[in-house]
């Protein structure tokens, strides 16, 4: 049995939990907290980084104790403990990277420096243990939109990204449009449930172009247009990008499948994933190529400490550990090999 603590503070949620491999009982999450940061980010509509890292440093200390106490389990009894090293808002980051180095020197244990989108990227087989590599996965979340083949831990190959906003990103700016509040992206899926997807004519960014890349700054403009003539109702505004969106991502990703060659599944992860319409449309488009679909399970959709303790467990497995000296990164991509994107900003 491999038993590993996972920390993660990336952006606004602080999160510990404990994952364990057993060859008799399987792949666990034995205990996990997570302190959410909404009410403290809702009045400016987002994340203030400053205030993030100030919450992260006042909570992870007694949510780490929290976890370790609900699973009737003391630190001596970890073989690992892993963190977040990036990429993220490099205070939220340095706080939950410096807690596990103290944490692994007071206890002689090992560390390991986790990429947050690998921590996403493998979430899927924390939930299902059957699903096998490689497979192709959509990784959508607030900070990043990219299609990846994942060959196994460490080995990403990226076919796509966006040029300008991240999904989710696109989602909170519409929200903030329609006043809806913080967090942004359930209040627009919500709120689409009552209107009219076909209500109001919004553009399809790159829909139909050879390359499989992402844009939805353009959308994002055009929701706030709209918005501007009054003429169209809030219901009808959200459910009018949901559908957009949602074709955009179709569109793109199965370019991607074509391009990504034999895989075992199709699978999304990140804070988008939770989108219930968003894996309806992506489940059809699976079963049109003869793929599986794979979503992971709500609760490890949106940041969590559980995807980073089972990432942990699958580097651990490898040998794959890291010395006290490893820095933060407030940008680390999966694949440093990957060719810029076409027309793209820092974000790609």
């Amino acid at each position: 049995m491999t038993l590993v603590l996972g920390i993660e503070s990336s952006c606004d949620e602080t999160a510990a939990a404990l994952v364990t491999d057993d060859a008799c009982v399987g792949r666990r999450i034995l205990a996990q907290r997570i302190s959410s940061q909404d009410a403290e980010h809702a009045p400016y509509g987002g994340v203030v980084p400053e205030i993030a890292a100030r919450a992260h440093a006042m909570r992870l200390a007694p949510l780490i104790a929290g976890t370790l106490a609900d699973a009737g389990l003391s630190l001596d009894d970890v073989d690992a403990i892993a963190a977040t090293a990036g990429p993220g808002l490099i205070g939220g980051v340095m706080v939950g990277l410096v807690t596990a180095k103290a944490l692994a020197m007071a206890s002689g244990k090992p560390l390991i420096a986790v990429n947050h989108l690998e921590g996403h990227a493998l979430s899927p087989r924390l939930a299902d243990a059957t699903l096998e590599y490689p497979y192709l996965l959509l990784l959508a979340s607030g900070g990043h939109c990219q299609l990846l083949r994942v060959g196994g831990v460490g080995q990403y190959r990226r076919l796509a990204t966006t040029i300008d906003d991240a999904l989710g990103e696109a989602f909170d700016k519409t929200a903030k449009i329609l006043g809806l509040g913080y967090p942004g992206g359930p209040a627009v899926e919500r709120l689409a449930l009552s209107g009219n997807p076909r209500a109001v004519p919004l553009p399809r960014p790159l829909k139909g172009s050879a390359e499989p890349h992402f844009s939805f700054a353009g959308l994002k403009s055009a929701v706030m247009r709209a918005a501007e003539t009054g003429v169209h109702s809030a219901a009808d505004l959200a459910a009018s990008f949901q559908a957009a969106a949602i074709d955009c991502v179709l569109d793109r990703t199965a370019r991607a499948i074509t391009a990504a060659g034999p895989v075992s599944a199709l699978v999304v992860a990140g804070g988008v994933a939770a989108n219930q319409a968003m894996r309806g449309a992506l489940a059809g488009l699976a079963g049109a190529h003869g793929l599986r679909f794979v979503a992971p399970p709500m609760a490890l959709c949106t940041d969590n400490g559980a995807m980073i303790a089972w990432a942990g467990v699958e580097r651990f497995a490898l040998g794959l550990v890291d010395g006290l000296d490893v820095a933060a990164r407030p940008r680390w991509p999966l694949d440093p090999d990957a060719l810029p994107a076409r027309g793209a900003g820092v974000k790609a």
